[in-house]
């Protein structure tokens, strides 16, 4: 009995209408039932995704569902538990077009919210409200849908944050427009009565305390295990809705290269990589090229982070919170934005998390090292790269020796003159982590063995590469191999029966380069 082959669907590329979807005949990931779950599990919500992760089709599936419109869940998990007789009158507010140069048109895209809103319901305009009392006028306009109805209103908002994030570089505008988004989502307590249902998303988790504090009912949901899948594909939607697309492409690599998200519960990939995948057949770094802001990068930078130990960053929940305009913890905001994601968790003391963040996946690691080696001093380069993969494919150290000379020669003496990274030892093994993570190799840095940590190891081409690196004032001491050699590092490899080459690499705060470079290399 041969499995029958299902029909290829159109991709949701780019779609964010349950209608659309559902109707035109494109691939759907039922998250119906998970959207009733929550409904019925309480009233006020905040949810926190990276951009282009599902969020606005999860807006617009919470409206149809609220409005009653039954033929676009015809055979989902939500048909038989919704109760379709009792539509809702629904007030949807979007940012996506963020609140103009210096934040000067953020008044006249509410006002324009709530105008489509008033139309959309058949409301009348406010009586002896001003056009300028925005908070007054959002208040009115949930009142009146109430009203008009007989049922409670429900308020769902898009993009609650762009007004903000887009003016990052600028705190007095983004603090302008914080606190004028504060006075209208403060409304929404003053409205319980009239409300049946209010959530709130975007990619940020701005403080409870500077946005919030008028609307301290709201239960953010972003690390709660039970919605930790609400937006994105999980691997068991990929084998079963998308199997379809999947013929001709390597599934351990869309794995590796797209899935491993988590906000403490079920991991998923990012739709919009998985999407792309499928159309183009070819794996890129879909998502991050959709806009990956300079002001992360710069902001790594200034505060000298150390780029290796993003692949294992401890940070707890409160830093992870801790997210406002004029108080940006690059933890939390490489958190937030998508660059890391949570690998594990653990409660050391009643009541404390402590989260250890990494890399979602290789298209993350790859692509920030990749944008993160200018601000390090060092421009891309596509010969060198290459010559690094071929390099280690045929494991000629040597030569490794000549590329990294001539890789951190390359830095220009003006960068050390005005860069704040310039005096910073874990300036070196940053640049020469970025530089292997780019090319998306398998990089593990601070391996745990049994007699300690390994600062890097590379696993590439049936070989591991292991690599300690020291930072001396001169001359070569020959510690960073000898550390290596005396702590049995290669132990935890050699079940693998692969070649192992052991790397101590030292480098010269004078000399800005390597001063000290020894290998050896152990039999298969």
């Amino acid at each position: 009995m041969t499995t029958p082959v299902l029909p290829r669907l159109k991709l949701p590329l780019g779609v964010q209408n349950l209608r659309e979807i559902r109707e035109g005949g494109h691939y759907y990931v039922d998250k119906s039932g998970m959207a009733v779950d929550l409904i019925e599990a309480g009233k006020y919500y905040f949810l926190s995704r990276p951009r282009r992760f599902g969020k606005s089709l999860l807006v617009d599936t919470l409206k149809e569902l609220f409005e009653g419109n039954r033929a676009l869940f015809t055979g989902l998990a939500a048909e038989s538990r919704w109760d379709w007789s009792k539509p809702h009158p629904v007030i949807r507010i979007s940012f996506s077009s963020g609140s103009g140069p210096q934040g000067r048109l953020l008044a006249q895209r509410i006002r324009e919210n709530l105008r489509v809103n008033r139309v959309a319901l058949g409301l009348p305009l406010p009586a002896g409200l001003p056009e300028e009392d925005l908070a007054g006028n959002f208040a009115d306009l949930i009142r009146q849908a109430h009203q008009s109805r007989g049922e409670r209103a429900v308020v769902l908002v898009d993009e609650y944050d762009k007004p903000m994030l887009d003016h990052l570089t600028d705190p007095a505008v983004a603090q302008t427009q914080r606190d004028m988004l504060s006075e209208l989502y403060g409304t929404l307590k003053d409205c319980d009565e009239h409300l049946r249902f209010v959530f709130l998303t975007g990619v940020s988790k701005f403080s409870k305390v500077s946005l919030f504090s008028g609307l301290n009912n709201l239960t953010d949901i972003t690390l709660d295990a039970r919605w930790s899948a609400l937006c994105g594909y999980t691997d068991e939607d990929i084998d079963t809705v998308f199997a379809p697309e999947l013929p001709g492409l390597d599934r351990d690599e869309i794995r590796r290269w797209y899935n491993g998200y988590n906000w403490l519960g079920t991991g998923v990939y990012n739709p919009y990589d998985v999407l792309n995948l499928f159309q183009k057949r070819v794996f890129g770094a879909y998502w991050f090229e959709t806009g990956t802001p300079s002001f992360l990068v710069k902001l790594l930078a200034e505060r000298k982070v150390f780029l290796p130990r993003l692949q294992a960053l401890h940070t707890n929940a409160a830093l992870l919170s801790s997210f406002d305009v004029d108080r940006i913890a690059p933890e939390a905001l490489l958190f937030q934005a998508g660059y890391l994601t949570i690998h594990d968790v653990r409660q050391p003391v009643l009541g404390k998390w402590m989260y250890t963040l990494g890399y979602p996946n290789r298209e993350v690691e790859a692509s920030l090292n990749e944008v993160l080696l200018p601000e390090y001093g060092v421009q891309g380069d596509a010969e060198a790269q290459e010559r690094l993969t071929t390099i280690l494919q045929r494991g000629a150290l040597d030569e490794l020796e000549t590329l990294i000379r001539a890789l951190f020669a390359s830095i220009p003496s003006d960068w050390y003159r005005s860069n704040p990274l310039a005096g910073f030892e874990g300036h070196y093994a940053s640049v020469f982590y970025s530089h292997f993570a780019a090319l998306g190799l398998d990089v593990r840095v601070e391996d745990a063995t049994s007699h300690g940590r390994i600062d890097m190891a590379v696993l590439y081409a049936e070989q591991v590469f292991l690599f300690e690196f020291k930072v001396v004032d001169r001359q070569a001491t020959g510690e960073a191999l000898k550390q290596i050699k005396d702590r049995g590092y290669a132990d935890k490899y050699r079940a693998r029966s692969e070649p192992i080459h052991l790397v101590g690499i030292e480098f010269g705060k004078t000399e800005r380069n390597v001063v000290g470079f020894q290998v050896e290399t152990l039999g298969s």
